[in-house]
């Protein structure tokens, strides 16, 4: 059985030498180091693949998305009619509730105030509103969204989250729909962005969106609201409407870690905005070791008959 490894961005040497280890007796290769038939390949291993690779691969069986996205496959119009699996892991879920819980503590316990006064060598407490105060709203309420609303529900603070479809996740308030996700927005006070990119959530988070968040977080004077927070998909948000909330107040402040162009231009005025924190999509960067062994665990049970799991939904797009 072979196996590609077509990892854009990332070094496929170090993948071959790791599933090497893990599947031995399988036919490893790297594009686009590697030659021989392309129609030997019976598992891809992908991250953003071009086009003609994909058009090459006519043995394929399943196709494994080495990232929490799937749009950078499902966008291709030559994508093999074979299953993707997604990459459900623990390391992965617990990277992102880490990055999550981090940019809502950062905005709740006033770290950019407390920072420009570090540099001005002043020493000044500020009231601080305790979490249960705090209204955090989760778009995307699947494994990701539901662990980081677990997470920070812990901590205190006052957690719902919306889907698509109904979610049951003890301690969490939820909401689904279109009316679901009008009343969530009305709640709250700091917004975090989990959700797939589909053509439902493209452009989602515009400044119509934006203007629907809460504003009564402001009952204590020293509690900034609304916040957002994205670590999704960078074309779930449209940059030039929360420059313009993050100017006008609309938005008390913003952590993102995705965007609509990777790399963040130089010339964007997120890099240098006064209550923008970014960051170079590494809320849940992926750790290669972890996923190998569980891209070779997957790959074991399908060649024992056990069937596939995490399989996306072409329809929904996740």
């Amino acid at each position: 059985m072979a196996l590609l490894i077509a990892v854009s961005g990332w070094d496929s040497e170090s993948w071959t030498s790791r599933f090497e280890a893990l599947l031995p007796g399988h036919d490893v290769r790297s594009h686009p180091e590697t030659t021989g038939n392309p129609a030997d390949i019976r598992y891809l291993l992908a991250w953003k693949p071009d086009g003609e690779l994909l058009r090459s691969l006519t043995g394929l069986e399943v196709i494994f998305s080495l990232g929490a996205g799937v749009d950078h496959l499902l966008k291709h119009p030559d994508l093999p009619d074979v299953p993707i699996v997604r990459i459900v892991d623990p390391d992965l879920t617990m990277r992102m509730s880490e990055w999550v819980v981090l940019q809502v503590l950062l905005h709740h316990r006033k770290h950019r105030l407390y920072h420009a006064q570090q540099q001005q060598r002043l020493w000044k407490g500020h009231d601080q509103p305790a979490a249960s105060a705090v209204r955090v709203g989760i778009l995307g309420l699947g494994v990701l969204g539901a662990d980081a609303a677990t997470a920070l529900a812990r901590l205190g603070f006052q957690v719902a989250g919306w889907s698509r479809s109904p979610k049951a996740i003890p301690g969490i308030q939820s909401y689904s729909g279109t009316q679901g996700l009008e009343e969530m927005l009305q709640r709250t006070d700091i917004l975090v962005n989990l959700l797939p990119l589909t053509g439902e959530t493209t452009g989602l988070i515009d400044y119509k969106l934006l203007s629907r968040l809460s504003t009564d977080g402001r009952r204590h004077p020293n509690c900034d609201a609304p916040v957002l927070i994205n670590a999704g998909r960078g074309g779930s948000q449209v940059e030039t409407d929360i420059v313009r909330a993050l100017d006008d107040g609309t938005l008390a402040a913003c952590s993102l870690d995705v965007f609509e162009h990777e790399p963040l231009p130089a010339p964007a005025p997120l890099w240098t905005h006064p209550k923008a924190y970014v960051t170079p999509h590494i809320a849940a960067d992926s750790d290669p070791e972890s996923l190998s062994r569980y891209v070779a665990a997957r790959i074991r049970a399908h060649e024992a008959g056990e069937g596939l799991i995490n399989v996306v939904d072409r329809t929904a797009g996740y």
